[in-house]
């Protein structure tokens, strides 16, 4: 199984995905290949430091936590070299080109990626958003070789066909369980990861997000201290999505974006972690049939 993971911030994909990775690493050993995607620069989420260094620690830290984690970590580059600006990303046409140069190279069986709101009322991170909209709007272009060859040239005599992959959401909580989900996968046992990985992200967790003041945490000071935060993190979480369970879960929804998976396939491919209790599976079996259309 190759897995990408594309969000917009560093640390985005240690709060959404990083258990679910961790036990299917843990599960099919070398047969799992995964590749984590920033779309940022990192460069405006700190209060004291500048933006210049800022942008450094924050890559410093994620190389840390892509150490710890076994996954590989690239920061998405636009056609002439530069990384986007963090808090003002929009959709652009050398967005998408760089998207669709990324998905293209690496050729996924499963891409995961920010939610879009499906509430207009829902909070969001204006940088989360243009990720979701923008491998929305690249998908259909996967596999149309040409689409971005005036940023990208290549050959458009020669062409071979490239796999499209299945695309699910993760949960993003600016949107406060406005999104629901479709699988809820148990990553208790691997919550310790999880930890060790937050962790690494200090700039984050020491400095700007209890300066911020959207997470409703104290400043931890130490790594037990961070444990125990991130632990009412996942219990929040679960009271928001109405899962009755002490354990720490993360959630998803397939979309209709890329390839749209058969239902077997799904149970299939994430059966390490997947609970029924917590899961919509009734109404996801439904909704892939109904997208599939008849036999």
């Amino acid at each position: 199984m190759k897995t990408l993971f594309v969000h917009a911030h560093y640390d985005d994909y240690e709060f959404t995905a990083s258990g679910t990775f961790e036990l299917l690493r843990s599960s099919l050993n070398d047969q799992f290949q995964s590749k984590v995607i920033i779309c940022t620069d990192g460069q405006a989420g700190h209060h004291f430091r500048t933006r210049e260094e800022t942008g450094r620690i924050r890559f410093e830290e994620q190389c840390r936590s892509a150490q710890i984690g076994g996954y590989c970590f690239e920061l998405l580059r636009l056609p002439d070299g530069r990384v986007p600006r963090e808090a003002c990303l929009r959709v652009t046409p050398e967005f998408l080109a760089a998207l669709w140069k990324t998905i293209r190279d690496f050729e996924p069986d499963y891409l995961f990626c920010p939610p879009l709101p499906a509430d207009p009322l829902a909070g969001v991170h204006v940088d989360h958003v243009a990720v979701a909209q923008a491998v929305r709007e690249v998908a259909y272009m996967i596999n149309v070789p040409h689409a971005f060859t005036p940023e990208y040239p290549a050959d458009e005599t020669v062409s071979k066909p490239c796999k499209v992959p299945i695309i699910i959401a993760v949960y993003d909580g600016y949107m406060l369980g406005g999104n629901t989900h479709d699988i809820a996968i148990d990553v208790e046992p691997a919550f310790e990861k999880i930890t060790q990985m937050t962790w690494c992200h200090q700039s984050q967790i020491m400095e700007w997000l209890p300066w911020v003041g959207r997470h409703r945490m104290d400043t931890p000071r130490n790594i037990d201290d961070w444990r125990a935060t991130l632990r009412r993190r996942f219990d929040r979480k679960n009271r928001e999505l109405g899962i009755d369970s002490p354990h720490a879960f993360e959630v998803f929804t397939i979309t209709a974006w890329g390839e749209i998976p058969q239902y077997s396939q799904i149970e299939r491919d994430f059966a390490v972690g997947l609970d029924r209790g917590a899961s919509h599976l009734d109404q996801l079996r439904e909704r892939l049939q109904r997208w599939h259309g008849p036999d």
